[in-house]
């Protein structure tokens, strides 16, 4: 299905704000996705592109067509909510949990729970595999992610994430003994020969972690608190293990079994602690944290011998 559009006499400008603005169902990015991908096309053959710009009488084809969101059983599981409203959904994800679906999941994934809790209020964007998904922790990984529930919030937040404009701060439990504080800048890329790894690279994208000591143990392990400025796959992982502190429990990237650890690390000790970015509508910078699960804060009590498992 495709309407034929024609620019009313009294209007002219750049073709996605201008079809935005006339077809107020869909946003701005979609419909720019769409003129990209050639479903909206000149009737006259000549080429559009999104800030290609309008006059009054010109005609496209338009074909606007949301993919389908539900197209996977959704998984009737309790999801620990820290915000939610019409527009995004903040969560604490529990370790053990993989994101969205993919060669080898089950049905048990985050988009399946969430297809769940809204089944018809999530941005269809990424859909059938990745609706409401703007950005992914591990599967081991616990901690905070924003789900966006509409289409224009979708994109806000893809954007923001895209332009560093979001702030994300983790805690990590690490290998050896750490100064006060310190950062990791190398680049990060795809492994050379192991491709469900990444690893330092000359070859990688710029990658830069920030990171503060919290407490230190006897020699043996740093709990540390850490900021990425950039978002590459399994940053905090691969700066660490290449320079010598791989995080507890985390054996693919150089952990090594020794002493109580693996009984008390069953996962990789990673969890994204806080997380703040511009909310959609609202246009008021938010803030969020999610709190350190047992798992973590019991690790924490018997590796460094306190009872101190919140970071100050």
């Amino acid at each position: 299905m495709y309407d034929i559009f024609t620019c009313p006499e009294d209007q002219s400008g750049r073709a996605d704000k201008l079809l935005a603005e006339n077809y107020p169902d869909f946003s701005r990015g979609f419909i720019k996705q769409c003129i990209e991908e050639g479903k909206v096309v000149r009737l006259d053959g000549s080429l559009l592109e999104p800030k290609k710009k309008l006059l009054p009488g010109d005609q496209l084809r338009v074909c606007l067509v949301r993919p389908k969101a539900i197209e996977f059983q959704p998984y009737n599981h309790p999801l620990s909510v820290l915000f939610e409203d019409d527009h995004v959904l903040v969560i604490n994800k529990e370790t053990g949990m993989v994101v969205h679906p993919g060669e080898g999941t089950d049905n048990h994934t985050l988009v399946h729970a969430l297809l769940h809790h809204c089944p018809k209020n999530l941005s269809p964007v990424g859909a059938p595999l990745r609706p409401g998904i703007v950005h992914r922790l591990d599967k081991d990984t616990s901690g905070i992610m924003v789900v966006a529930k509409s289409e224009t919030a979708h994109h806000s937040l893809v954007e923001q994430f895209a332009k560093r404009q979001t702030e994300k701060l983790y805690q990590a439990i690490v290998s050896g003994s750490l100064s006060s504080e310190g950062e990791f800048n190398q680049p990060i890329g795809r492994h050379p020969t192991v491709r469900v790894k990444m690893a330092v690279s000359d070859k990688g994208k710029p990658a830069l972690t920030k990171w503060k000591l919290v407490q230190k143990g006897s020699g043996s392990f740093s709990h540390v608190k850490c900021q990425i400025l950039t978002g590459r796959t399994h940053q905090i992982r691969v700066h660490f293990s290449a320079n010598g502190h791989p995080l507890v429990g985390d054996q693919t990237y150089g952990f090594k079994l020794k002493g109580e650890a693996p009984v008390l690390s069953p996962r990789v000790m990673l969890h994204a602690w806080k997380l703040s970015f511009m909310h959609p509508f609202r246009e008021e910078r938010v803030s969020f944290e999610a709190p350190l699960p047992d798992d973590f804060t019991t690790c924490l009590k018997h590796l460094f011998l306190n009872d101190r498992a919140q970071a100050g």
